[in-house]
């Protein structure tokens, strides 16, 4: 049963919000000691002047891939369909994102370093000797990032909403005393931006490896604490058993098309062109190794408590000892502000979380301001027009301008966290084909890759608008009654997208020229140079 939520009637304690108000503070302050390693390049700001390690690569990269979406969203996504989230989305992410990591990153990062690349556009420029496909990608890269960094947004909103719920009756009455969206999206987009603005990428670096121990060591706190709270893991379990069986189980709440075409969704990292600056960033290909190794071991660690935290959630609600909070996307924040019983510990729980949902965003900036000096400008005006210190402020400056705009739609209040990820990473999932292609079949062509991107793009709009704008028609698709989510016949829109996206490459560039020699030979005579990389290099 749903119940209506209501303020407590007793005084709650803002030390949750100070000790937030600390992290944020030490993340300014982090991103002033890392601004001191600067080096004063473009080059350093746009790939650390690729000299990350190891660990910092791991943390980096799991820090850029955990957003709001694995932690507010599949809380609430548990809360909705049960255990079943968890296969759908940990098991494939952990086993596609390893595999992403191993076959494409590797070879990219080779690629970029041999030819100096710091964005994916500029590869993909050169690989299909293309400055029109160039022109193309980069808004559609940027309309997709958007909706990403909308996701972080919402979601640091959504979560500080449950956690401050009735901190302040009086001046946010009108969010029964909890801490408005908008101005925790405005407090966590300048601290990003502080650090980012300073330090580009390689503060980005630090700030993701801070923040990705932050997250993952408060995390399994909260989910020991919380356990704790409702008897030990047995006893939560079991309530959920007796309050919300229906939640313990995947059938009756996600088909099993649904289950297996969500397997395309994790592709996304291929095209990610945030993570793309990360691999640009490692030391060496053996950089890459404790990342391939390490990062589905990272996501277990992660995503298990938070499924887990959103069906004991439902099943609360089920006993009727919770009031379902009036989003799912609250469920983590409610569930950590009841049940964690130590004030300071809520405060350092919600830290971890907002630290998981910035340590995608500063990425982000990063690599839009990136793509906007490197994809756009340099292009247009020619290498020497500006100074590499212009280009440095160019890119700061696009970045503000994309935060302010992000941060304006965020006002809106456009969505589900959840359905919003969805959408952004099927438009990403969909473009694979293209990364792939470029690495490894020589016959494609600059036809085939625009072919691919044109139809991409327009498939992925016909389906999004049929599910986002027109809703009440469902033309192509509709919402399932039980799931909520929208499917086509059963299936994930993104196997379409995803189809088309492949039919359209192959048959184009089959038809049309292949690109010169000289070109095959330039990308393809750099798999002997990645396989005979030395060590430590």
């Amino acid at each position: 049963m749903l119940l209506a939520q209501a303020p407590p009637t007793t005084p709650v304690s803002v030390v949750p919000l100070y000790v937030i108000g600390a992290y944020l503070g030490l993340l300014v302050v982090l991103g002033l000691v890392s601004a001191r390693a600067f080096r004063g390049t473009s080059g350093d700001f746009f790939v650390a002047s690729r000299s990350i390690g190891p660990f910092m690569l791991l943390m980096s990269v799991f820090g850029t891939t955990m957003t709001a979406f694995a932690l507010v969203g599949s809380t609430g996504k548990a809360f909705d369909l049960g255990i079943g989230v968890y296969g759908l989305m940990a098991s494939w992410s952990g086993l596609i994102h390893a595999g992403v990591f191993f076959l494409i990153g590797i070879k990219l990062w080779a690629i970029g370093k041999r030819y100096g690349y710091v964005t994916q556009i500029q590869y993909f420029r050169d690989r299909f000797e293309s400055p029109t496909l160039g022109y193309l990608l980069f808004p559609i890269l940027v309309l997709l990032v958007i909706p990403y960094l909308l996701v972080g947004l919402l979601g640091a909103g959504s979560f500080i909403t449950g956690v401050t719920r009735g901190m302040f009756p009086e001046m946010f009455a009108s969010t029964n005393g909890s801490v408005p969206t908008w101005l925790t999206g405005l407090v966590i987009s300048g601290v990003v931006l502080f650090y980012v603005f300073f330090g580009g990428v390689r503060s980005a670096a630090w700030a993701n490896t801070f923040q990705t121990l932050v997250f993952m060591v408060m995390g399994v706190v909260a989910f020991v604490m919380i356990a704790h709270a409702l008897g030990g893991m047995s006893a939560a379990s079991q309530a959920v058993i007796e309050h919300a069986p229906q939640k313990a189980a995947r059938e009756g709440m996600i088909g099993k098309a649904q289950f297996l075409t969500y397997c395309f969704i994790p592709l996304s990292v291929g095209m990610f062109p945030h993570l793309f600056q990360h691999w640009l960033t490692a030391r060496s290909a053996k950089s890459f190794r404790l990342t391939v190794i390490a990062h589905p071991v990272c996501i277990m660690i992660v995503w298990l408590p938070c499924i887990m935290i959103g069906i004991w959630a439902a099943a609360k609600v089920g006993a009727g000892e919770l009031r379902a909070p009036p989003s799912s996307n609250a469920v983590l924040g409610l569930m950590v502000n009841r049940y964690v019983a130590s004030d300071l510990l809520t405060g350092l729980l919600a830290a971890g979380v907002l630290a998981a949902i910035m340590s995608s965003l500063d990425s982000q900036f990063v690599c839009i301001g990136s793509m906007f000096t490197n994809d756009v400008v340099i292009p247009l005006t020619g290498r020497d027009r500006f100074s590499d210190h212009q280009r440095l402020w160019l890119g700061r400056g696009f970045v503000i301008a994309v935060v302010f705009v992000t941060y304006l739609i965020s006002l809106t209040n456009p969505g589900h966290v959840f359905d919003l990820g969805v959408w952004c990473f099927t438009g990403f999932a969909s473009l694979f084909p293209l990364v792939f292609a470029a690495i490894y079949w020589k016959r494609t062509t600059r036809a085939g890759a625009i072919a691919c991107v044109v139809t991409t793009a327009v498939v992925w709009a016909m389906f999004f608008s049929d599910a986002m704008i027109f809703t009440d028609k469902g033309y192509l698709g509709q919402k399932d009654p039980g799931t909520e989510e929208y499917l086509v016949n059963g299936v994930m829109a993104v196997t379409f997208v995803f189809a088309a996206s492949v039919i359209s490459l192959v048959v184009v560039s089959l038809l049309t020229k292949p690109l010169s020699r000289a070109t095959i030979d330039k990308f393809f005579a750099i798999e002997k140079a990645t396989a005979t990389v030395e060590p430590g290099r």
